[in-house]
Parts: structure tokens; sequence; C-alpha cells
């Protein structure tokens, strides 16, 4: 049998974590031999991280060469932790820039390594990019969100999308009673229109910009807003972001800003389906699996148009598409006059998850890629009788 790893840099907190939270025990339950990996790190290691996810998502950042040296010694340190796992591995993937030079420390590895980006990086800071290139260079073969993400790179690179588990706590159907007991927990008044937004506290999903909107809107009609999200052990910048949505929100009781433990599935779904508008407004995002939990409720969604939620959200089709906050409010608006149109994007929302972004698709693409990738990298595979009784 062969065996195969994860490896990321938290085990809770972000999109990434979830995914592997719900997808290694799906290959676990197919027979497959499964590791998820979780690296360490302090302060200054993620600190360099986050610098890393910034300037790939487009900011100019400059990281001083002691963090990179830090950054090496870290992943060093690691790499030595989990050299009984990683070194005997058949396939390693290993998700995002944090460990992304662990490779370089196991030199006695024998398997096939897959670096997973699940960040936009269709503009990136150059200089960053390059010094993660060297480190990516290294690799078999990179996975990315969708095409316009793909660099160049001297290796195969495949494009597997995200997804959610339908089955999860944060998908499952609820209880009218229990969306009703957790929004009027909230203090949410059930008789006014209420916006949501989860996400992380992070720029790049301008909870600020959602406020902005919300307030241009409320200008004309009674509202509620809520900001939900977590943190993540590997974002140091959470708390100051968090710092500043609280200052924009200058406690205005209609709006909602909650920093919920990691663990909160059933709230944030309950939250979601109470929703009248699902946002993620973000300026850069890798995919969005709050924008792919909203449309799976058939929330009407308003989203950024970049990135992975352009995967999702069709204009008119399954959601509607912003680039700034005085569109995001003439959206609000609109969908609040009609209530039908709402209702429709949010039905065909649901389907076009149904038929592109469930656990069961990403699992089969996993499967595919390996074993493409275990046949030399063919650009055709061939599944009849014969490679159906291989292990892949």
């Amino acid at each position: 049998m062969l065996f195969r790893s994860h490896v990321n840099s938290t085990r809770a907190g972000g999109g990434v974590a979830e995914i592997l939270d719900r997808l290694v025990p799906l290959m676990r339950e197919l027979g497959l031999d499964v590791s998820w990996e979780v690296i360490e790190g302090d302060a200054d290691f993620f600190t360099v991280t986050k610098r890393f996810h910034n300037a790939l998502q487009g900011d100019r950042t400059e990281i001083p060469a002691r963090l990179l040296d830090h950054y090496f010694e870290v992943n060093r340190a690691n790499a030595q932790r989990l050299a009984p796992v990683l070194a005997g591995a058949d396939f390693v993937i290993v998700h995002d820039p944090q460990p992304a030079a662990l490779w370089r420390f196991l030199p006695e590895r024998t398997g096939t390594w897959v670096w997973r980006c699940h960040i936009d990086v269709s503009r990136p800071h150059r200089p960053v990019w390059k010094f993660l290139r060297n480190e990516v260079g290294g690799y078999d073969a990179s996975i990315f969100s969708l095409a316009a993400f793909a660099q160049p790179l001297r290796h195969p690179q495949y494009l597997i999308a995200p997804s959610i588990d339908p089955l999860a706590e944060k998908n499952i159907e609820l209880p009218a009673d229990e969306v009703a007991a957790v929004a009027a927990g909230f203090g949410i008044d059930p008789d006014r229109p209420l916006l949501v937004q989860v996400s992380r506290f992070d720029r790049f999903k301008d909870p600020v910009g959602v406020i902005r909107a919300y307030r241009m809107v409320r200008a004309h009609q009674p509202l509620q807003l809520v900001l939900a999200g977590s943190e993540a052990d590997d974002d140091p910048e959470g708390a100051q972001v968090l710092a500043e949505v609280r200052e924009a929100a200058d406690d205005d009781p209609d709006i909602r800003i909650l920093l919920l433990p990691a663990d909160s599935h059933r709230v944030i779904n309950a939250l979601q389906r109470r929703a009248d508008i699902v946002l993620q407004k973000s300026i850069r995002e890798g995919f969005g699996l709050t924008v792919t939990e909203a449309l799976w409720k058939a929330r009407p969604v308003i989203g950024g148009d970049t990135g992975g939620i352009t995967l999702q959200v069709i204009p008119r089709q399954t959601g509607l598409l912003v680039n700034t906050p005085e569109g995001a409010a003439l959206r609000i608006r609109y969908l609040l006059r009609n209530p039908e149109i709402a209702r429709r994007l949010g039905e065909r929302g649901r389907q076009h998850v149904r038929d592109n972004f469930l656990l069961t698709r990403h699992l089969r693409e996993y499967l595919t890629l390996m074993l493409g990738l275990a046949r030399g990298g063919s650009d055709r595979i061939e599944i009849g009788r014969a490679s159906c009784r291989e292990r892949v």
C-alpha cells in the first residue's frame, strides 16, 4: 500500500485545515494510508510566512534577510522532526509557503513531492515570488486553484479547486429553531434584514469595506451586519485587523463583530442560514470556502470580483460580483428590493456547488493526480479494468 502525507501549518483555523480535516479521513475510509502532519513555528516564523502570503497576493512587502534565514532554520527543524514520516512517503503534498522548504532538508526522501498553493498568486510581488520559486522549483509538481494563478515553473502544474463537505457540521441542514436560537443569542432582530460575512480578520477580506457598504445601505433602510471569524495559529496579523474592524464599527449596535472559536461550525452554519445576503468582499482570494458554504445553503452571495470567487459566483446566475464598497451597497439594495431574484440566485448557486465543489470531486482529482504522477506525468490516463485494480 502506498503511503501519502499532507503537510500544512495549522490544524485549526482557515480553509486548508478545514479541507484536510475532512479529506484525510475520507481518504482513509477508502483504505489509503494517509497522515496529516503540521509544522511548528514561533512568532518570527509566522511573521515571515504571513509576509509571504501578503506579497504573493500583491503587497510590495520587503522581508529582511534575518527573517528569511529564520524561515529556513524552522523548516530545517521541522524536517528533522518529521523525517521518519516524510522521508519514506510515496506522495507528499505540502500546502502553501510555510512548509515549502521542507524538501531541501530531506535529501534522503524517496517519494513524489507536490506543492499545493491555496493563495492568489496571479500578480505576486516579484522579489518575494523569486525567493519562493527557488523552493517550489524543488518539487515534482504543483497544484493551483485556477489557471490565472499558475506561474512559469519547470515541473508539471495541475488545477484542482477546493471543496466543502456537505456532511460537515458547518454545512448540514439545521432545524429552523436552532438557526433562530443562534441568531437570538447574538441579539439579531428577526424582523430586519441581515448581512453576514464569515472570514478571518484579514485586510484582503476587506471587512472595513463591508462596514462601509452596510452604512450606505443603512442610510436608506433598517439593516443588520455580522462579521464573524476565528483566529488561526499561523496568522499573526489577525488581532491588529480585528482592532481596525472594531474601530470602524464605532460601537454601532447593529454591527456584531464575532471572534469565534475555530470549532464553532454549527454557529457559522446557523448565521449563514439566517443571512438574507452573504458577502465575501475580498480584494484578493485564493478560493473562498465561505462563498461555497453560503451557496450550498442557497443564500444569495455578493463576492469580490477576484481569484477563486469568480469560479463560484457567475454574475446574475449564481450571485453578484463587486469591486468597491459602493458597488456592494448597490447590489445589496438590489437584492433586498428583489427577493425573488435573490432566491433564484441562491438556488442556482447551490446546484453549482453540487456540480463542482463537493469533497468527493476533490478526492477524485487528487487520486487522478497521483495516478498521473505515478505513471510519469503522462498527458493521458487510461482508466479501465486493469488500471482500476491498481492501488493508487
